[in-house]
């Protein structure tokens, strides 16, 4: 399982505050659990970061939090609304020998005939909720668009395979994906009756001479 060293952090310590965790290269974060007391902490941020862009949120990893090893998955990511970096972190410590539920993202792979032919894909879902043991989670599903080999052909929740112990409580016939013929947009255009023009304008003229 994958390690990463965390620092417990005193929240009422202002010589630690936030803003100097991040100046410093850390990520403020917490860490909570039914049977895990909530606790501040902050850990690297490039560790954390090639972690995360590697195995997701699904993922189970030991926090070593200053000494205390304890099993997590990420729970929740706060963003900077300008520079999309990540700025906050909520951990979630699973109850051993519990099931947790999760949303799984969904990989679409494979090359569908129709979309390759000039029909249009529709991507309905993006992630699935499963339920399993938090090591048995996947980093994604696989979402194969080659059984799409004509217009109106969908993929759907049966569809995909899902490791051993990993449920699904969707209906099988739900849509992931679906192929359906392309519609290009007619432009409006207005069209301009120049006759009516003119003669409004020679109209204006005789008006004028008139007076």
């Amino acid at each position: 399982m994958i390690k990463l060293q965390a620092n417990l952090r005193d929240v009422n310590d202002k010589n630690n505050s936030v803003s100097k965790i991040r100046e410093n290269g850390n990520i403020p974060a917490v860490v909570y659990g039914p049977k895990f007391a909530n606790t501040s902490i902050d850990l690297n941020y490039q560790e954390f970061i090639r972690f995360y862009n590697k195995n997701g949120e699904t993922t189970l990893l030991t926090l070593d939090i200053s000494g205390k090893p304890v099993n997590v998955m990420v729970k929740e990511i706060d963003l900077h609304p300008v520079s999309n970096k990540v700025i906050h972190v909520d951990f979630y410590a699973p109850e051993a020998g519990k099931k947790v539920t999760a949303s799984v993202p969904v990989e679409f792979v494979g090359e569908s005939q129709a979309v390759k032919a000039g029909a249009q894909l529709v991507k309905v879902l993006h992630e699935i909720e499963v339920e399993a043991m938090p090591e048995n989670l996947p980093h994604s599903l696989e979402a194969d668009l080659s059984i799409m080999t004509t217009v109106n052909v969908s993929v759907h929740v049966k569809d995909i395979k899902f490791p051993a112990g990993v449920t699904c409580e969707l209906d099988a016939d739900e849509v992931v994906a679906s192929c359906v013929e392309y519609v290009e947009e007619a432009a409006e255009t207005a069209t301009v009756d120049l006759s009516k023009i003119e003669v409004a304008k020679k109209g204006k003229k005789e008006e004028e001479a008139a007076e």
